[in-house]
């Protein structure tokens, strides 16, 4: 056996003896008498075993011919278009096919597309040779040959739909339904060809975790049609990832629906008083306070705008910075709310503080998980924070214009902070006219101060200046629910 033969019976390749022979002498040939058949067979041994991969997750822009097994996920419509100084159209079609590893989309062009359209099959196997590039939707395989490998075994299934759990960079014809955690104000950039283009974001949640959705250009509205809280599917939409983070992308093909399904959306949240400096976590709990909007002016000279709430859970509670268009959310006192991707910040007079940017997303629940009802963060408690009965929000209270106070969450007749409703004892009653000792911790300032013991909450009326989070004992009659204070004394 000679060299040429022995190298080639090492190889696993699909290549014909007589074409690697046939490259072997074309290498000698090529390098000027420099190698010898043995060693230029070695050179084509290696170049072939370079174009063969584990998988199309290691398919990547830059590489020569790549060939890999892979399943056919989806076929698209063949589709025509005229090529610059020829007579004759070209065609080509977008086939996704996937492995173990991953999703990535094949090109096929001109008599190879027609021929995909006419024979292949959702399910089939191939083996594919061909180009690697960066496409409109991620990595793409320009490609040079495929053909079916019926007998190999590619362990991956064909979806209808996915999970949030399921989605993978590369993967495109994504139909996925979600709950609609938090949505995004439609933003216009400028293309690098001068034209204008449009996005806008969803946060989507299901069983298995959450996802943004990014919508671009007509698409874009889409985000302003749905409120926190539907039930919406994705239809047609493409996996990319950003700084690290997979999102979902809709372009034009794509579409967002309203659906019937309620999604469950259950949050993965840390403890408020594990929280360090530094991280990057999800936060939940009860708003205890909140203050209003604020602006100011950045270093380029574009103004900004900021809003504060105060969330507590059953370990703590933290100040969460809003920035940005989450200034304007609506959110009220005794709302359940999460928070997601915040970074745990050193705040004001060293208390530790949650910013909530661009990459965080704030959701009000309907209710407070079942774990959570039996804290004083819960807003379907009768006791604690859930004393804050919801009546409305803020212009759809029922309290007239000279009232002094709103609904919940709702802002003063003055255009002063939110203030609390009134606080019903746990009998139900008001209490009117006794003459009360209460001992809690302040979780309101100002007019009327707010103070909490763990199971009750009360409403205290007192000309002293007291601060988040002093525990004080006050003492006075009680007039429509809320303590006169004659007495207030510090603790500690």
């Amino acid at each position: 056996m000679g060299a040429i033969e022995e190298v080639y019976d090492d190889l696993d390749t699909d290549v014909d003896f007589e074409e690697f022979e046939a490259a072997v002498e074309d290498k000698v040939e090529q390098m000027g008498g420099l190698a010898d058949e043995e060693t230029a067979a070695m050179l084509i041994a290696h170049e072939l075993r370079d174009e063969e991969v584990e998988g199309v997750a290691d398919v990547a822009p830059g590489m020569n011919d790549v060939k890999f097994l892979a399943k056919v996920m989806s076929i698209g419509e063949l589709r025509t278009f005229e090529r610059d100084g020829e007579d004759e159209d070209g065609k080509v079609v977008n086939v996704d096919v996937a492995d173990e590893s991953g999703r990535i989309r094949i090109t096929m062009w001109d008599g190879m597309a027609e021929d995909a359209v006419e024979r292949l099959e959702t399910g089939q196997t191939l083996r594919v040779a061909g180009r690697p590039k960066d496409g409109y939707n991620g990595i793409e395989v320009d490609v040079d040959k495929v053909e079916p490998a019926p007998d190999a075994e590619v362990d991956v299934q064909a979806r209808d739909s996915y999970r949030v759990e399921d989605l993978a960079l590369g993967l495109s014809d994504v139909n996925l339904e979600g709950r609609v955690l938090s949505t995004d104000s439609v933003r216009t950039f400028d293309r690098d060809d001068g034209s204008e283009g449009r996005v806008s974001n969803l946060t989507l949640g299901d069983p298995t975790g959450r996802i943004r959705v990014t919508l671009w250009d007509e698409k874009a509205d889409l985000a302003t049609e749905f409120d926190a809280g539907e039930s919406v599917e994705v239809v047609d939409g493409y996996v990319r990832e950003r700084d690290g983070t997979l999102e979902l992308h809709v372009g034009n093909r794509g579409a967002v629906d309203a659906i019937d399904e309620e999604i469950e959306y259950v949050p993965d949240t840390r403890d408020i008083d594990s929280l360090e400096i530094g991280e990057t976590v999800d936060i939940a709990g009860g708003v205890i306070e909140t203050d209003p909007k604020r602006t100011f002016d950045r270093d380029d000279g574009s103004e900004g705008q900021v809003r504060n709430v105060r969330v507590k859970d059953d370990t703590g509670d933290i100040r969460v910075a809003l920035w940005g268009d989450k200034a304007d959310l609506d959110i009220d006192l005794a709302d359940y709310v999460v928070f997601t991707d915040v970074e745990i910040q050193d705040g004001w007079q060293d208390d530790r503080e949650a910013s909530a940017g661009w990459q965080s997303t704030v959701s009000v629940m309907d209710d407070a998980p079942e774990d959570a009802t039996d804290t004083d963060t819960g807003a379907a408690q009768s006791t604690g924070l859930g004393a804050f009965e919801a009546s409305g929000s803020a212009g759809t209270s029922d309290a007239g214009p000279d009232s002094a106070t709103s609904a919940p969450g709702g802002a003063a007749s003055d255009g002063g902070p939110a203030t609390a409703a009134v606080a019903e004892r746990p009998d139900g009653s008001e209490g009117d006219g006794e003459t009360e000792t209460f001992t809690g911790t302040v979780v309101q300032a100002g007019s009327p101060v707010v103070l909490d013991d763990g199971s009750e909450t009360r409403s205290v009326e007192t000309d002293e200046s007291l601060r988040l989070g002093e525990k004080v004992t006050v003492s006075g009659p009680v007039a429509d629910g809320t303590i006169a204070a004659e007495d207030v004394e510090r603790s500690g």
